[in-house]
C-alpha cells in the first residue's frame, strides 16, 4: 500500500476512506506541512495537531483506530520531538486519550514540577496504569529468580532434610558411591538455609535521574518496589543528579518514588556514591547498583576510589548504563573503561535480564554480561 498525497500523488490512485484518513494522520504528524485541524480526502476527518487539546485528542483517538498499539506509541513519542506537544501533556484531555507508555510516563514526569493541579490527578492516574502494567510482568519472574538465588547464597553444613541441596550433595559424594546397593552414601550434606526467614543481603539501587535516563528511571523504580517487597531483602532506593535524595521510604508505591524524583539537571555520581557508602553496614552481604550513562559532573577520581574501596570490602557493584527496551545507549566510554579496569564493568540491561543480574550478584558469580558488541 501506498500513502501519499493530494492527487494521488504521481501513483495513478487516489486514496479514499479508510485509506485516506489513515494517510490524514500520518500526514499531520510527518507531512512537509504541520496540519492544524485539517480535514483528509473525500471529507473525511483527519487528525489536526494544532494548538487545542481536543484537536491532540482527536488526533489520538484516529491513530488508535488506524494502528496497532507498538505503533501509536512511536507516532505519539515523534509527536513529542518532532511538534513540540509537550505542553500539551499538561491538559487533562489529551491525557486520558493517550496510549500510556514508559516514554510517556517519563515525560510526563519531566512536567511534573510546571503541572497545573487540575493535570496531576490524571497524569498520577495514568502513571500508575503503567505501574501496574510493568509490576505484573516483572513481579513474578523477580521474586521467583531472586527467592532461588538468595537460598543458594545461603548454604549451610548441616541442613535440615527439607533444605538439603541434593544436586551439590550428591557430587561432593560420589567418591562414596557403593556399587553393589547402586547408592551414594552421603557422608557430607549440603544445603541452603530459607531465605524468608530473615534479612540476607541489602541492596542499593542508585539511579541517575538526569532526562536522558527517564525509561530506566521507571524500570528502576518498579523493580525498587518488587525488592522491596521481599522480606529477605533490605532495600535502599537512592535517586541523584547533582543532590541525592533517598526515597526508601516511599518503596511501597512506586508512584510516589517516580513522582518523588526531578527528571533533568546535571549528574554527581561522586556525590551520590558517597551518600550509598556511608549508608552501608555489611558489605560482604550487599549489592550496590549504579544506574547511569556516567557522564560525571563531580570528581572523576574520587568516583572511581569509591568503588574501588566498595569492592576491596567485599561490596558487590553492578553498573548499568541503562535499564530499558531502548537499544544502546548513549554512555562516556572513558568511565566504562575505568570501572572496568576496577573489576566492575559497564553494560546496558534489559528489564528482561535484570532478575538474573541481580541473582548472579548475590551469588557472587559472573554477571550474566551481554555481548557488548551489541551495545555499541
Amino acid at each position: 500500500m501506498v500513502l501519499g498525497g493530494g492527487g494521488a500523488d504521481g501513483t495513478g490512485c487516489e486514496l479514499r476512506g479508510r485509506d485516506a484518513a489513515m494517510d490524514g494522520a500520518l500526514a499531520s504528524l510527518y507531512g512537509r506541512e504541520k496540519a492544524g485541524g485539517a480535514t483528509g480526502t473525500g471529507g473525511r476527518r483527519s487528525a489536526g495537531l494544532g494548538a487545542s487539546a481536543p484537536g491532540v485528542a482527536r488526533w489520538l483517538g484516529d491513530i488508535r483506530t488506524y494502528f496497532p498499539s507498538s505503533v501509536v506509541q512511536v507516532m505519539q513519542r515523534d509527536a513529542i520531538d518532532r511538534l513540540g506537544l509537550s505542553a500539551l501533556l499538561l491538559e487533562p484531555e489529551m491525557l486520558e486519550a493517550v496510549e500510556a507508555d514508559v516514554h510517556l510516563v517519563g515525560t510526563l514526569l519531566s512536567l511534573n514540577k510546571v503541572m497545573p493541579e487540575t493535570t496531576k490527578e490524571t497524569a498520577r492516574a495514568v502513571v500508575r496504569k503503567v505501574v501496574e502494567q510493568l509490576e505484573k510482568k516483572l513481579s513474578q519472574r523477580t521474586r521467583a529468580t531472586l527467592t532461588g538465588a538468595l537460598d543458594r547464597s545461603a548454604r549451610i553444613s548441616r541442613p535440615r532434610h527439607r533444605d538439603i541441596d541434593w544436586d551439590r550433595t550428591i557430587r561432593a559424594n560420589l567418591k562414596n558411591y557403593l556399587p553393589e546397593y547402586r547408592t551414594v552414601v552421603p557422608e557430607r550434606l549440603i544445603g541452603y538455609g530459607r531465605a524468608a526467614q530473615s534479612v540476607k543481603k541489602d541492596v542499593v539501587l542508585c539511579i541517575d535521574q538526569s532526562g536522558s535516563m527517564a525509561a530506566s528511571v521507571v524500570y528502576a523504580s518498579v523493580f525498587g518496589a518488587v525488592l522491596a517487597s521481599m522480606r529477605a531483602l533490605d532495600t535502599r532506593l537512592v535517586v541523584f543528579d547533582t543532590a541525592v535524595v533517598d526515597l526508601t521510604d516511599q518503596l511501597d508505591d512506586p508512584v510516589d518514588v517516580l513522582f518523588g524524583t526531578q527528571l533533568g539537571g546535571g549528574t554527581d555520581i561522586n556525590r551520590a556514591l558517597a551518600y550509598c557508602q556511608s549508608r552501608i553496614t555489611r558489605p560482604t552481604e550487599t549489592v550496590v547498583v549504579l544506574i547511569s550513562d556516567l557522564y560525571e559532573g563531580g570528581i572523576r577520581d574520587e568516583m572511581l576510589k569509591r568503588v574501588a574501596a566498595m569492592k576491596a570490602s567485599g561490596v558487590q557493584f553492578v553498573t548499568l548504563l541503562a535499564l530499558s527496551d531502548e537499544g544502546a545507549p548513549a554512555y562516556d566510554r572513558d568511565h566504562a573503561a575505568a570501572l572496568a579496569a576496577l573489576g566492575a564493568p559497564a553494560f546496558a540491561c534489559t528489564p528482561d535480564l535484570f532478575p538474573d543480574v541481580m541473582a548472579a550478584a548475590i551469588e557472587k558469580r559472573p554477571l550474566p554480561i551481554p555481548d557488548m558488541a551489541e551495545q555499541r
